[in-house]
């Protein structure tokens, strides 16, 4: 990785063997090797130690990708990540972030402070495709209706079966989300039996 880095514009010069974009490319990907290495000697080692590496790895990728992609265009660029909440919501105010845990959207908020915005998505009940287990086939499952003094049932409680809260625009609404409330989490595992151990965790 070094050397490709320390050689690319030797590499470039030569007959165009290698365009600004494949540059980048090649260097992502000795970069995925090198972290992925470090990423599952730390999965025998601990669960937030590991979590912390994977949350890093993707915002520096998002960062190189922002650098790359305003240098080839000449102006900064704009970049959307879909993700789950608990990798986009900020890790410090969720018993996450207690346990040191942080994730992509605190890392974005520090990296880009006022340039970035964290939009959360969260439902009452519903359908999932989710598996029982890691490794598992997935299914459709049904969501259970959201456990009392959650985040989800107090949004329920509004009536609307699909709005929008701003948190700038609605001072109140915040205030009264600023208590630590349960908050649920499903993502490639979904264990409706088990909802309250496997998919809730305070978030203010």
């Amino acid at each position: 990785m070094t050397e490709l880095q320390r050689r690319t514009a030797e590499y470039a010069k030569r007959d165009g063997l290698l365009t600004q974009a494949e540059a980048f490319y090649a260097e992502q990907n000795a970069v995925i090797v090198k972290n992925a290495e470090r990423y599952y000697r730390e999965m025998f080692r601990g669960r937030i130690s590991s979590w912390n590496l994977r949350d890093h790895h993707m915002a520096d990728t998002l960062a190189a990708l922002v650098e790359h992609l305003s240098r080839v265009r000449g102006e900064p660029a704009k970049v959307v990540v879909w993700a789950h909440n608990s990798h986009l919501g900020d890790a410090r105010a969720t018993e996450m972030g207690s346990q040191g845990e942080l994730n992509v959207g605190q890392l974005m908020r520090e990296r880009y402070p006022g340039r970035c915005r964290l939009i959360g998505f969260s439902t009452y009940t519903g359908t999932v495709t989710a598996a029982d287990e890691w490794g598992s086939p997935a299914d459709r499952k049904v969501v259970r209706p959201a456990l009392p003094d959650s985040v989800e049932e107090l949004l329920h409680q509004v009536g609307s079966k699909e709005f929008l809260l701003w948190f700038g625009m609605a001072p109140s609404a915040a205030e009264t989300l600023r208590a630590a409330r349960l908050e649920r989490v499903i993502g490639v595992i979904y264990r409706p039996q088990a909802e309250r151990q496997s998919h809730c965790f305070r978030a203010r």
